[in-house]
């Protein structure tokens, strides 16, 4: 009987300590939403692991990351523009460097 009350009161810990860090919340908000899909997808346990992720983002996640992308892309543009530039001014010292070997 002792150990039946040592095995449950491990089990009591561990689901307080899964409230606490707010698993059964997400958990049970995934499992939410897909009881309330109306058609149900045919792999749920993909449907889980896909909208489990998403559960625990904030809102500041969201936009932190939105900010970072349009960071990313503005530093690409200006890279790619650099990038052609440096080739046209490469362009310009290209012709005359072969005139010069097939003159020798």
């Amino acid at each position: 009987m002792a150990h039946y009350r040592a095995s449950d009161s491990k089990r009591e810990q561990f689901r307080r300590y899964l409230e606490k860090a707010g698993v059964v919340d997400s958990l049970t908000s995934v499992l939410v939403s897909l009881y309330e899909k109306p058609e149900k997808p045919t792999n749920a346990l993909e449907f889980v692991k896909q909208n489990l992720g998403a559960v625990g983002q904030t809102s500041e996640d969201v936009e932190a990351l939105q900010q970072e992308v349009i960071d990313l892309r503005q530093r690409c543009a200006r890279l790619a523009e650099e990038n052609k530039d440096l080739k046209a001014k490469l362009q310009q010292y290209e012709p005359a460097s072969e005139d010069r070997s097939t003159a020798n």
